[in-house]
C-alpha cells in the first residue's frame, strides 16, 4: 500500500493506493488543480403553471433548441435536442399549444426537471 496525501481546493486529504506486486510507504504532496465543471441552470422563473409540462426523461445537456420561445407547436413536434450519453434524442411536444422553455441551450439537467410547458 503506498499513501498519498492529494490536495485540493487547499485540503489536504490522505489517500491509501495498493500497488500490484511491489510494497512500501511513501508520502508525496501533490497539488492537484480541480475545476468544478460550469453548469447552466434551468430558467424556471418563467415557466407558469398553466399548460403541460415537458418533463426530461433522463439526465442529459439541452443541446439545441429547435424553435423560438413562445412558438405556436403542434403534438410530436420536435422542440429541443436533449443529449446523453453521446447520444442527440429529440425531445417534442406532447400536444398543440404555445412552448414556454425552462432551460436555455447549454443547460445540463436531471431527470423530470422541467423543460418546458406547452400551453
Amino acid at each position: 500500500m503506498r499513501n498519498f496525501i492529494v490536495t485540493i481546493d487547499g485540503k489536504s486529504y490522505s489517500v491509501g493506493v495498493e500497488e500490484v506486486g511491489a510494497s512500501g510507504n511513501t508520502e508525496r504532496r501533490m497539488p492537484i488543480p480541480v475545476s468544478a465543471p460550469a453548469v447552466n441552470k434551468p430558467v424556471a422563473s418563467k415557466i407558469s403553471a398553466d399548460g403541460e409540462k415537458v418533463l426530461s426523461p433522463f439526465p442529459g445537456l439541452i443541446k439545441n433548441l429547435l424553435v423560438a420561445d413562445g412558438s405556436a407547436v403542434k403534438k410530436d413536434q420536435p422542440i429541443m435536442v436533449l443529449e446523453a450519453m453521446k447520444m442527440d434524442n429529440e425531445i417534442t411536444a406532447p400536444c398543440d399549444g404555445k412552448v414556454t422553455f425552462g432551460v436555455a441551450k447549454g443547460a445540463n439537467v436531471e431527470t423530470n426537471a422541467v423543460l418546458a410547458v406547452i400551453g
